[in-house]
């Protein structure tokens, strides 16, 4: 956790403030407090009660949703405990069951009974039991302490009201902060391990469009999958066993195939990630100006290198698909975003509200110079901040290296423990799941092309006064007559004689360690110079911990300001992986003069797309076909099938696979996009441009039932038509 000072501690009435709200869909709401927010939501088309949302007392819409894996968001949808996500939520899982003799990737797969679902190692859905605001015991814990020993009491502080909160009980449990460190929540969960994969459509309709379409509407992608929760006996939490049965959740949703029009109340309830709203003009300049291209940059090079090499051979594309798409996503997410908010003038406008600010704060010591103060720090930090980037997307990038940085530790826990054979299996039982995994994922073409690439990058991008030393050596040793031959030459040296890059060269090696040979390894020589404490201690001094410990300071100081400031407004808290509500409506939006898009797509446009086999927009073979006969069954209207539907909900990471709900509380789609026009919006909302991109629940339910034939599926759902 950062370190904070506190310097005046806000009330709670400060922190929570009534009064006129934001526009309406603009907002990550804590679920607790939605009772503030009521007025507007039923104005908006809310037909349920603030309790009906969140309850402690009784069963509510939140007792239906759950966190995915930590990275997503899926919602219960039948009193068997099955859910519904996002394929790209469920892409690991989905890719992990896939060979090439049962390719379920590429071919869908629905499980016709329990006994076919197919068990997710590794996989598990946190329930929220409730949440408690905190902040006034946190306060008094730290009141008189230093800034670090504040650091060190908050972190034992939430440790003890976890254990408190959760004694007796199979809960867990956090506390976390709001405002930047001025409230604090806790939050009990219940955390269930035996998940199991019950549907997915085949990829060609789950990632339909791929990059091309991706954060982009008119959009036709039928991105979901299905899981199921399952529990002991008892209906608790469980390992998984052959005979746990279907978790009876306290609460599922029902669906609505009734259909969505422009202007229709909807709801998005889930597990947004992260946001940083009341970021600086000084944090968007370093954004837009230096780090996003840097990463951009990056990600660009492991994915050619993986593109051409997916290209030649279907077992590597699976088993590196879900590495390759999540890189992807997020390479074009920091495309976007710099775009956007060099197009929205969006330093510009935070330059103004920190003018606005100064001039309010002017009379308050405590706020007067915030913003000279922010300025100082980063221009303090901007020369570095490229370099830091590469830390964790350059010299990481390669798999080898971080296994690598773990060697000595490895080898000597293998020696402690010799005498003690539980724990020697133990040691050895996960060593050799990290080697399986990176087996997985080696490439020695790509991998090879991928490290010299990024090294050579390096040497390009970053100022020569800040090359650590090991880069000067591999220069001087290995010269070849340009920096991009010489860091080829490096490469092809260290894959033919290192003992620890190949696969079975590391698993031979690990069988029987040398730590003398390891210390003359050339893999093992370059990785131990990354590792990162090291590695940040040796090559920036103070600079990162002085910059992050400063902005902490200036961000917790910056969001008091702000909340006094407000002046009765309600003012929504970023986003920190924790439960929200967002509300809005269903709403079409003009991305540019003369043109106007529609709330809805449909299977139509699905075929306008279609290129057959092609990598991103073909389709399969039953579901043209079931096009053709126009066989919608009951999913479809005026002789086509919806596909996907635009909210103006406000969502970021975290959010995907979240259940969009009507006004009724009944599911009407799953978010799983945001639009190109407001990639802006993890540090700036864009109440015009904004948009939330779903698959339609009509698509999904046709998808399962007529293309997939799993009627045992959609028996379990509470369908309504009305």
């Amino acid at each position: 956790m950062k370190k904070i000072k506190f310097f005046a501690i806000l009330s709670l009435s400060l922190l929570l403030l009534l009064g006129n709200i934001a526009k309406a869909d603009e907002g990550m709401w804590i679920p607790m407090l939605i009772g503030k927010n009521y007025d507007q939501m039923k104005k908006q088309g809310f037909k349920l009660t603030p309790e009906d949302l969140y309850s402690i007392n009784k069963a509510s819409l939140k007792d239906a949703i759950v966190s995915f894996g930590g990275f997503c968001t899926g919602e219960i949808v039948s009193k068997n405990g099955l859910i519904f996500t996002n394929h790209h939520c469920g892409y690991d899982a989905i890719a992990s069951k896939s060979t090439p003799q049962d390719n379920i990737l590429d071919n869908g797969f629905y499980a016709k009974n329990f006994g076919e679902e197919k068990p997710i190692p590794g996989l598990f859905v946190n329930f929220l039991v409730k949440m408690e605001d905190v902040t006034q015991k946190v306060m008094d814990a730290t009141q008189g302490l230093s800034d670090k020993e504040k650091a060190a009491k908050i972190l034992e502080v939430g440790k003890s009201l976890a254990a408190e909160a959760t004694k007796g009980t199979n809960y867990e449990a956090f506390v976390r902060d709001f405002y930047k460190g001025n409230q604090y929540f806790l939050y009990i969960f219940e955390k269930f391990n035996d998940i199991r994969l019950v549907g997915t459509p085949p990829q060609s309709i789950g990632k339909f469009g791929g990059d091309t379409d991706n954060w982009e509407w008119p959009r036709h992608t039928g991105d979901f999958s299905v899981f199921r929760v399952y529990a002991n006996q008892d209906n608790k939490p469980a390992a998984y066993a052959a005979d746990n049965k279907p978790y009876v959740p306290k609460k599922y949703l029902p669906v609505s195939i009734k259909g969505i029009e422009n202007g229709d109340f909807a709801m998005v309830y889930g597990f947004p990630g992260r946001t940083d709203r009341f970021l600086t003009s000084h944090g968007v300049k370093l954004a837009t100006e230096y780090v996003s291209p840097e990463i951009v940059k990056l990600r660009d090079i492991r994915l050619k290198a993986w593109k051409e090499e997916m290209d030649k051979d279907v077992a590597f594309r699976l088993k590196i698909s879900s590495k390759y798409a999540s890189i992807a996503n997020y390479w074009k997410y920091f495309i976007g975003q710099t775009e956007q908010l060099k197009r929205l003038k969006i330093y510009d406008k935070k330059q103004e509200e920190e003018a606005n600010f100064t001039t309010w704060a002017a009379n308050t010591p405590e706020y007067a110079s915030l913003m000279q103060k922010y300025s100082d720090i980063y221009k303090a930090y901007e020369a570095y901040a490229v370099h830091r980037a590469f830390i964790n997307e350059g010299f990481m990038a390669s798999e080898w290296v971080k296994i690598g940085m773990q060697l000595g530790p490895i080898i000597n826990a293998l020696e402690k423990a010799k005498d003690n054979p539980e724990a020697l299996k133990n040691i050895k039982a996960r060593v050799e799941e990290t080697v399986a995994a990176y087996e997985t994922v080696y490439n020695e073409s790509a991998d090879k092309k991928i490290f010299a690439q990024i090294l050579n990058a390096f040497y390009t991008d970053i100022p020569k006064s800040q090359h650590p030393q090991f880069i000067t050596l591999i220069l001087e040793k290995y010269w070849d007559g340009s920096p991009e031959a010489t860091f080829k030459k490096f490469t092809n040296e260290v894959w033919e004689k290192s003992l620890i890059v190949k696969p079975e060269a590391l698993r031979a090696f690990l069988n029987n360690p040398d730590l003398k040979a390891l210390d003359k390894d050339p893999g093992y020589q370059y990785a131990k110079n990354l590792v990162p404490a090291e590695y940040v201690k040796s090559n920036f001094g103070g600079i990162i911990t002085d910059f992050e410990e400063s902005k902490a300071k200036l961000d917790h100081l910056h969001l008091q300001a702000l909340l006094k400031k407000s002046n009765g407004k309600l003012m929504f808290p970023d986003a920190n992986s924790t439960m929200r509500i967002s509300y809005g409506n269903v709403q079409n939006y003009s991305p540019k003069d003369g043109i106007l898009y529609q709330t809805t797509t449909s299977i139509d446009g699905m075929m306008q797309k279609y290129v057959p086999g092609d990598d991103e927009f073909d389709l399969p073979q039953n579901l043209i076909e079931a096009y053709n006969a126009k066989n919608f069954g009951r999913y479809g209207k005026n002789g086509t099938l919806t596909v996907g539907f635009i909210s103006n909900n406000d969502i970021t990471g975290g959010n995907s696979g979240s259940p969009v709900i009507n006004g009724k509380g009944e599911l009407i789609g799953l978010a799983f996009d945001g639009n190109w026009e407001a990639m802006s919006g993890d540090i700036a909302f864009d109440k015009n441009y904004k948009r939330t991109i779903n698959v339609d629940v009509r698509f999904v339910l046709w998808c399962i039932d007529v293309l997939g034939g799993a009627k045992n599926i959609i028996d379990e759902l509470d369908i309504r038509t009305k």
